[in-house]
């Protein structure tokens, strides 16, 4: 009897080393496996909050441009087409090539960071930009039409800007 009891004991011990380092193995693998979750979730977040951040960027740099551009219809609106509103143009103008530089700097950000759909709308937004700029040159050499072409310019502008903006907010929503 003590044979088969030596033989029950060393069964049951052995069975208990297994068991336990069967569950340490089952442990260890669900460690790795809740690591590289959390891992992966704090890489999302990371991607996203930089794609978000570019977003706003891009925007408050477009939207600098807009209050320009903005700027140009009322110094027609208080100075008519006169020196006085050319001069204004000339000085808004100044503005807006500084302003200018941001934008692209913010494109390419968008670029780097966001997905392609965002990257193309965004750089819609400086190639839009980039033409009412074209037409405010025309506008501050007194061109016979400019100002009609501007306006026409400046509405494509803030149609990509719009654009730029549903495309963003659906690729925030999707990440």
């Amino acid at each position: 009897m003590a044979d088969s009891a030596l033989w029950v004991a060393a069964l049951t011990s052995g069975t208990a080393v297994l068991a336990s380092w069967v569950t340490s193995l089952g442990n260890v693998r669900t460690a790795r496996t809740q690591a590289r979750v959390a891992a992966d979730v704090e890489h999302r977040g990371r991607v996203r909050e930089a794609r978000r951040a570019a977003c706003l960027e891009l925007l408050e740099r477009a939207h600098t441009l807009g209050e320009l551009y903005r700027a140009v219809l009322d110094a027609h609106f208080r100075h008519g087409d006169g020196d006085r509103f050319l001069a204004r143009v000339q000085e808004l103008r100044g503005a807006v090539r500084e302003a200018y530089d941001p934008l692209m700097h913010a494109v390419r950000a968008l670029a780097l960071e966001g997905p392609a759909g965002t990257a193309a709308a965004a750089r819609a937004v400086q190639a839009a930009a980039t033409e009412v700029s074209r037409s405010l040159w025309h506008v501050s050499l007194g061109e016979a039409g400019a100002r009609d072409r501007f306006g026409a310019a400046r509405q494509a502008y803030l149609t990509c800007l719009e654009q730029f903006t549903e495309t963003a907010r659906a690729a925030l929503e999707a990440s």
